[in-house]
């Protein structure tokens, strides 16, 4: 494997806050490292210096000569004047890198190249900055939380592209099934320190508890020698021979280890103090609409008791109008909810909430409620509440400026439990929070003996989580299904399978090419598949402009009804081709490059 990178004795601070010290590693060609660690511990920092956007306290970076790095940063910044397409090329592009950007930019949603960023939400901008890294074919791809604003089509998309071929990649995300799939290496940032496991991320937690419970051997062991040799200590003569300096010395390192500190949990945080009614909410034939765009038509659901609930679907299909129209932070066209008495709702939303910057993390809390009601006689006090969700003593009283993306998050969540709510409704809850986090969040909502809401993308959290779904599909199609994301996803690929089964029992010649082919790896094109290649740019200009044609007579003057139908059946079928020859076109394109 070709080296690219060699971090030798890397050390950052702000101030007195030590981020990470004297941490080393390599990065080869092929490997897929991603990072993983507490919120606040320096993942985007170590990023951001290793692709030169930020300066270090010391150590040296040593990389190959002209090595090609993309960096897709966690708020991409464009110009917000020019349109998607210029964004990607800086007005520079060749037809054929222009017509991948095209392709990458359609997997992700993207479909109007001219229009200007400035009219571009910050999830699409953070899309278009994922293709122009994806675009510019990288030697060293370094992603941060390339899976935040993706709906789970592109997740899914996004696993296979960069699961193919010899791709280098760094990255940090807390998308445990992306981890999983994609990544052949896990580093972890812990207590300032670097731990690489080469595995998968199921590997890692395997291997992360081998580690922690030697710690916790270590530490017990260095504590009971530690009570004896500060025993000793105390007792020590004043004049010190030779053999006592190095006891000293000793001493000195081993009270080191005796205070380390591993922060674990002593207990799973279960709040017995809910009651909720038996009526919760009945949707009545709710309907919504914005122009021509149709979020909820007629629907009709009865939410029961107890009831765990995780909505999903692609962006744009109306998961959070859905939430926002059941709060009653917009109105209905038509029908209406009807709301039980005993409801008392916990709103996390996708904006988040402003904080005053100048507040400590403990008056936030506070603020709120001085102690939480556990029931039983059991009370939590704010910071106990804190310390469960890992904001220790000495980071409760930070200021709310000094706390990064994630631990704002936290901080958000803690707000919202901290009301003690009998329904949470959580918007995108597991965007940015560190993986710990999601494992307490995971536990407090499995425990929850309340109500439960949940819009995301996270397919872990969702399977550990929820035991029904409603599935929105767009222009007002909702999907009722009784069981988790996995189980949905399972039972789609069999209502895919059945059809197949029917039609043929073996695999085609060309299929079985198709499928060699995908296992081939850094090869050259052959003829054929320069040819098929070539044929494969002209196809898709073609369906793309005839796509366009049967658009725009749809949207313009009157058309019979035979043109209309025609047109409406043709629609489909041109976009099915263009999916299937795109994805091809991107295959061969990898074989190419």
């Amino acid at each position: 494997m070709t080296p690219y990178l060699d971090i030798q004795n890397l050390t950052k601070s702000f101030g007195a806050r030590v981020l990470f010290e004297d941490i080393s590693f390599s990065i080869a060609e092929g490997q897929r490292i991603g990072i993983v660690a507490k919120n606040g511990t320096g993942k985007s920092t170590l990023l951001s210096i290793i692709t030169g956007h930020e300066g270090y306290d010391s150590g040296a970076i040593i990389s190959k000569t002209d090595l090609r790095i993309g960096y897709l940063d966690q708020t991409p910044k464009f110009d917000p004047d020019e349109s998607v397409l210029d964004a990607c090329f800086n007005h520079h592009g060749d037809e054929e890198r222009v017509l991948r950007a095209k392709q990458i930019l359609t997997q992700l949603k993207i479909n109007d190249l001219s229009q200007p960023m400035r009219q571009l939400s910050g999830g699409q901008q953070k899309r278009v900055a994922l293709a122009n890294v994806l675009i510019t074919e990288p030697e060293l791809l370094v992603l941060d939380e390339p899976t935040n604003h993706l709906d789970l089509d592109m997740i899914v998309w996004l696993e296979g592209y960069l699961s193919r071929g010899n791709k280098t990649l760094l990255m940090v995300t807390h998308d445990r099934f992306f981890l999983d799939r994609v990544c052949n290496i896990i580093m972890e940032l812990d207590q300032q320190r670097l731990y690489t496991y080469k595995g998968n991320f199921s590997y890692y937690l395997e291997k992360r508890e081998e580690r922690m419970n030697a710690t916790r051997a270590e530490i017990a062991r260095a504590n009971n020698l530690y009570r004896k040799e500060l025993e000793w200590m105390r007792r020590m003569p004043q004049a010190r021979g030779h053999k006592a300096r190095y006891r000293q010395e000793a001493f000195y390192e081993l009270e080191k280890v005796a205070r380390r500190r591993i922060e674990e949990r002593q207990m799973r945080l279960k709040s017995r103090n809910v009651y909720i009614g038996s009526k919760i909410f009945e949707c009545q034939y709710v309907s919504k609409a914005y122009g021509d765009t149709v979020i909820l038509k007629d629907f009709y659901y009865n939410f029961a008791r107890f009831e765990k609930m995780g909505i999903v679907g692609n962006n744009g299909t109306g998961k959070s109008t859905f939430i926002k129209l059941l709060l009653g932070l917009e109105k209905l066209d038509g029908g209406k909810f009807d709301i039980g008495d005993t409801v008392r709702f916990g709103y996390f939303s996708q904006e988040g909430l402003k904080f005053r910057e100048d507040q400590r993390v403990i008056d936030v809390i506070r603020d709120i409620a001085e102690y939480i009601d556990m029931g039983g006689g059991k009370h939590l006090s704010a910071s106990q509440f804190l310390q469960h969700f890992m904001f220790t003593p000495d980071e409760q009283y930070n200021y709310v400026y000094k706390l990064s993306g994630g631990e704002k998050r936290k901080l958000y969540l803690c707000s919202v439990l901290m009301k003690n709510p009998n329904f949470l409704v959580l918007d995108e809850p597991t965007n940015d929070l560190d993986i710990q986090t999601l494992q307490i969040l995971e536990e407090y909502l499995i425990d929850f003996p309340g109500c439960v809401i949940v819009v995301s993308h996270d397919r872990f959290f969702m399977d550990k989580v929820v035991d029904h779904l409603l599935v929105f599909k767009g222009g007002g199609e909702i999907k009722d299904f009784p069981g988790n994301y996995s189980q949905y996803r399972s039972w789609l690929a069999l209502q895919d399978e059945q059809p197949r089964q029917k039609e043929k029992v073996s695999p085609t010649p060309s299929e079985t090419a198709t499928k060699a082919n995908t296992q081939v790896r850094r090869r050259k094109l052959t003829y054929k598949e320069k040819t098929e290649f070539e044929q494969l740019e002209k196809d898709i200009e073609a369906l793309e402009a005839e796509k366009a044609e049967i658009e725009a007579a749809l949207c313009g003057a009157e058309q019979s009804v035979e043109a209309i139908t025609a047109m409406s059946r043709r629609l489909p079928e041109l976009t099915e081709e263009l999916d299937e020859k795109t994805m091809r076109w991107l295959e061969l394109s990898e074989i190419e490059g």
